[in-house]
């Protein structure tokens, strides 16, 4: 009896082993990055210092350490390592259920320095059809959606389009917990609908206060042309944080070696010099077989608005790997504008 039980328990692991699967995927890339008037938060030694101990003594000349922002290396080693890590699991009836967590280490981009790889929060999923639902750290509707990022040059895609938006939505979280939220998206045909709901509670004078946020966006996609909107809102907390708001238009194209797109957003946001409205483009440009070259432009109507344009080149090596650069300037407001840049390599796995 003992060897007909064990031999089912082994049949039902198997089957189980069978119906699932880890994957692993992701890319690294690293190389040089420049930034104009870089600064950073540093180590400070304080020398020549006098102190006085309790029982009357004097030190004269001792040093002491605090930190301070100061000029940094303008040229610095930039890279990045992200692995995803997927649980995934299907049902006999055909319903998918997902688990990421992803494992990412960046340098400290104002010094620098390397800083240590991390998990993130983790990502539940089900997907069943044109259905999908995610729960945990999630990408809301925005984070979503089609040509919200369009084309981003260099190798850390550090110019976009969006650059005058200034609402904070909910975004997937790669090194951090991120927000424990929902997202909902449905697709039949050309259309998509998405939607997501993020919990928050506050303290407003000892007593709770929430400042839920959410967010809905569709999506139509017609020829070669791919259209989609979205608006979302955070509650007020109170007197202190007034009600914020977005609303997003994207419009993207292909024609051949060509792609583009347009993008338009209005923000209101608890400060007032960031109100108003956010626009910029973007496009690519397939030169031969192996030879991608970019461009973004971003700005907007508000007085602290942050301007952004540059352009970019990709070199498709085969295998996965690529050889990326890009060159551009950002400024904030009236501000003086910065210079940027950088170039190395990225594969893919």
């Amino acid at each position: 009896m003992k060897k007909v039980l064990f031999a089912s328990t082994a049949l039902i692991a198997t089957a189980s082993v069978a119906a699932a699967e880890v994957k692993f995927s992701g890319y690294g890339r690293f190389g040089i990055g420049y930034l104009e008037d870089r600064t950073g938060v540093v180590t400070n030694f304080n020398t020549g210092v006098t102190t006085t101990t309790a029982s009357g003594v004097v030190n004269t000349d001792t040093t002491t350490t605090n930190t301070t922002t100061v000029s940094t290396d303008e040229t610095i080693l930039v890279s990045r390592f992200r692995l995803n890590i997927d649980g995934i699991a299907e049902t006999d009836g055909g319903v998918r259920f997902e688990a990421r967590v992803r494992l990412q280490a960046d340098e400290n981009a104002d010094t620098g320095e390397a800083n240590r790889a991390g998990l993130n929060g983790a990502r539940f999923s089900v997907i069943y059809g044109g259905l999908r639902v995610d729960a945990g750290n999630v990408a809301g509707s925005f984070d979503n959606l089609a040509n919200y990022y369009g084309n981003e040059p260099g190798l850390e895609n550090f110019i976009g389009q969006y650059s005058g938006v200034d609402y904070d939505f909910l975004g997937y979280s790669s090194t951090g917990a991120g927000s424990n939220a929902v997202f909902f998206q449905y697709a039949v045909g050309d259309f998509a609908f998405g939607a997501s709901y993020d919990q928050a509670t506050f303290g407003l004078n000892g007593v709770a206060d929430s400042a839920d946020r959410w967010d809905i966006s569709f999506t139509y996609s017609f020829n070669n042309f791919t259209a989609a909107v979205a608006y979302g809102e955070t509650s007020a907390i109170g007197d202190v944080v007034e009600k914020q708001s977005l609303a997003v238009l994207t419009l993207g194209a292909e024609f051949g070696d060509f792609s583009g797109t347009i993008f338009v957003a209005d923000d209101d946001v608890a400060d007032e010099d960031l109100n108003g409205t956010a626009y910029g483009l973007s496009a690519a440009y397939n030169v031969g077989a192996a030879t991608t070259l970019t461009f973004a432009y971003g700005d907007g109507s508000a007085d602290n608005d942050t301007q952004q344009y540059g352009i970019g080149a990709i070199y498709d090596l085969g295998g996965g790997a690529s050889l990326r650069g890009g060159i551009g300037q950002s400024k904030a407001g009236d501000g003086d504008s910065r210079l940027r840049a950088d170039f190395g390599a990225q594969f893919n796995f």
